[in-house]
């Protein structure tokens, strides 16, 4: 990997705050934060901070990073299809750079994979949920099974063991015979050190949405985002 990438990342909360799966996965690479304070993980929650996206990247693009990533899966998918590309749109009007969402990403990574048929694990409630669905659908999925955590509290999701997260796992592998990915949506879950974990129990590789939107902004400047031992989207050269 070259030296001196710089890239922006507009993050949910309301601190500037990297991602820690970041300095895990790309320790070399400059990520430069810019909050818009999701308040909670529902509609109401996600209006205001949806609204603060593009004036963060636009902020973002006075630092001169190469690329700008907006992290939050369900902060970007929440309001449907067509807005998350009138989104997309907007970013790269406003910034001029390449630009990407966590949502796009994690649709980017099940396109890797050539995985069509899919399970998916979230850390959302019913409305949310609904809401993903339709947005995995429009993308070109079909959806065999959905479970979530049913939670609305914006910490909630790091509070959530790696077991419980592989347990959720297995009941949707159980559910969605035949699939041929597995999602596991919300950058709150941690998921980086469960992911082969999941793949090696279940038999089904596994897209989720930090791991996912870090790697795509790697790919956004010219890199592969390649990472060992951290399942097979990351291993991935191409």
């Amino acid at each position: 990997m070259r030296e001196n990438i710089r890239i922006g990342l507009v993050v949910p909360q309301s601190a500037d705050k990297v991602p820690d799966e970041a300095a895990i996965m790309y320790p070399g690479v400059k990520f430069i934060p810019r909050g818009v304070g999701v308040k909670a993980l529902n509609p109401q929650g996600y209006d205001s901070a949806f609204e603060a996206i593009v004036p963060a990247a636009e902020a973002l693009a006075r630092e001169r990073p190469e690329a700008i990533m907006v992290i939050g899966t369900s902060l970007t998918f929440y309001r449907g299809f067509a807005a998350h590309e009138q989104l997309l749109a907007r970013l790269r009007e406003v910034t001029g750079l390449p630009v990407s969402t966590m949502s796009r990403a994690v649709v980017d990574g099940m396109r890797s994979l050539k995985a069509k048929r899919i399970g998916v694990c979230t850390a959302y409630g019913d409305e949310v949920n609904k809401r993903l669905r339709a947005f995995l659908t429009e993308s070109g999925f079909e959806v065999l099974a959905l479970q979530g955590f049913g939670l609305e509290e914006f910490g909630g999701p790091s509070r959530k063991s790696e077991a419980e997260i592989i347990a959720l796992a297995g009941r949707v592998c159980e559910e969605a015979k035949g699939a041929e990915g597995l999602l596991i949506s919300c950058g709150g879950l941690r998921t980086l050190p469960v992911g082969k974990t999941i793949e090696d129990k279940y038999g089904v590789p596994v897209v989720s949405s930090t791991p996912a939107a870090l790697w795509a902004a790697l790919r956004l400047v010219g890199e592969s985002g390649t990472v060992k031992g951290c399942g097979r989207m990351l291993e991935q050269s191409a």
